[in-house]
């Protein structure tokens, strides 16, 4: 008699990184070698996205160990020591310069000098407030700006576990692809250098209730991630045009809708009862001078014509649009409809290289998305390597300005680790784009599937492409499944 007890559908097989990528199963040779045939990875405590997240922790943790010179004394006497250490952040300074260790109220109290408010998002303002008021008083200001500083990174440190658990339930048969925000020298080097964190694990989450098919909800975090810091807001120039290929504009709309209210929801009050310093983000940005990092300061140290604020800001958006049409024209009349985190990589990417500053912990916008784009691991280790070299010169180079007997890394050589940093970037991204012109090079896709991030337009047909007709696109095989795909064509 057959049995009447349901069974579950079985699982998809998880990607195995030590069986797809060659450096790491010869890295895997320090813990043992590759994953053997009777490895059951998953069925114990130990998961893959639980490993993901306490190798998170721990790079976290090395990196906090990092600072230690700076909070045990460099932050507090004198400028020089914390840039020759490589150990500098933001956030003891601004505890006392933004006002916080005087009890001031971000926007609507008045600091005074060159800033008069807070030149910050409003969520992250309030990220900072509650971590003051985490912060017990006290006549040493020292040890509270130390206090300070632990209570961020503590809070930081929930948003790093958020980005890890993120990162590896995006792709859900590639959960090991976490491990590449997890190791990457230059996460455990930024986290705790400014707030950027919160908007990057915001962003992370967003993209992972995309995939989930969750429009309304991924609208929400991403608009909360860009009330934290702009550059999500970028995310939504690639969802309309992947939206507009798939014919999918209703998810597209929802999401701008739940992105709009979680905004405003954030951001009104503020702008209502205190606009002047609710401005100072958009005033401070606008008129912030070229600085450390960008190709304008390239050119203007190399030309020795400084570039006013307002051309810089003109080339920028100049750029950013040619960046806007390449990447629709790049999503439209590809042979196959690119990957939302591809396109998520390439904007964020184009940001960063045009902007005006790039500030060292900015690399957080651009690892998870490197991790979903491209998760190879000797390109990303390449890029990172490039990063990494480039933390290192910023602070020598403010060192060599700040001491008197001139040690550190003069101009010449900051200038090229700006170039490393530029051509490391463009490297990867034309990696992302060879990806998305031959898509049987693109690891992700290699697997059989169409766009684990994608969601509503994964195994979607195609109802747009420029130039050509339309073609029938993946549609969802009864078991859920994409067609199998070999070298970017589907199976007949």
């Amino acid at each position: 008699m057959p049995s009447l007890q349901k069974t579950s559908p079985p699982r998809d097989p998880v990607v195995r990184p030590t069986h797809a990528d060659d450096v790491a199963a010869r890295s895997s040779e320090l813990i043992g070698g590759p994953a053997g045939r009777r490895a059951a990875p998953g069925r114990g405590w130990l998961t893959p996205v639980r490993t993901v997240v306490l190798v998170t922790l721990g790079m976290y943790a090395l990196g906090m160990v990092q600072k230690l010179p700076c909070y045990n004394w460099a932050w507090f006497q004198g400028s020089t020591s914390q840039y020759t250490h490589a150990c500098y952040s933001d956030i003891p300074h601004l505890f006392s310069g933004r006002g916080f260790a005087e009890g001031l109220v971000p926007y609507f109290d008045r600091i005074g000098g060159d800033i008069p408010f807070l030149e910050y998002p409003v969520l992250t303002g309030l990220f900072m407030e509650v971590a003051a008021w985490l912060t017990p008083d006290g006549a040493d200001l020292t040890g509270r700006q130390q206090t300070y500083w632990m209570v961020n990174a503590g809070l930081l440190m929930v948003c790093a576990a958020v980005l890890a658990v993120c990162v590896a339930r995006t792709h859900r048969t590639r959960p090991w692809d976490g491990l590449l925000v997890a190791l990457a020298p230059a996460f455990a080097l930024t986290a705790t250098i400014n707030w950027d964190l919160l908007a990057v694990a915001l962003t992370a989450a967003a993209m992972l209730l995309w995939s989930r098919s969750r429009p309304f909800g991924a609208g929400v975090l991403l608009g909360l991630a860009t009330a934290a810091k702009f550059y999500p807001a970028l995310l939504l120039l690639p969802l309309i045009l992947l939206c507009w290929r798939a014919g999918r504009l209703r998810a597209f709309g929802t999401t701008v809708l739940g992105a709009a209210g979680a905004w405003l929801l954030v951001n009104l009050p503020v702008m209502l009862t205190a606009p002047e310093g609710w401005r100072q983000f958009y005033v401070f940005s606008t008129e912030r001078n070229v600085d450390y990092g960008s190709v304008w300061l390239l050119i203007s140290q190399n030309t020795g014509n400084p570039i006013p604020p307002d051309t810089a800001n003109r080339w920028a958006l100049f750029l950013m649009l040619l960046a806007a049409l390449g990447l629709a024209y790049l999503t439209l009349t590809a042979p196959r409809r690119p990957r939302f985190a591809q396109l998520a990589f390439l904007v964020v990417a184009a940001f960063v290289l045009v902007n005006k500053v790039y500030s060292p912990q900015y690399v957080l916008w651009l690892v998870p998305l490197a991790a979903l784009a491209r998760p190879r691991w000797r390109d990303f280790l390449v890029w990172q390597a490039c990063e990494v070299l480039y933390f290192l010169a910023i602070w020598l180079y403010l060192a060599y300005g700040a001491s008197g007997n001139k040690q550190g890394l003069p101009t010449d050589g900051y200038q090229f680790a700006i170039v490393l940093h530029v051509l490391g970037t463009l490297w990867l991204c034309a990696l992302v784009v060879r990806d998305i012109l031959e898509p049987g090079r693109d690891d992700v896709r290699r697997g059989g599937v169409d766009d684990p991030s994608g969601g509503v337009l994964d195994g979607a047909a195609d109802a747009f492409v420029a130039g050509r007709a339309a073609r029938p696109g993946l549609p969802a095989e009864p078991d859920g499944q994409a067609p199998r795909v070999e070298w970017g064509v589907p199976e007949k």
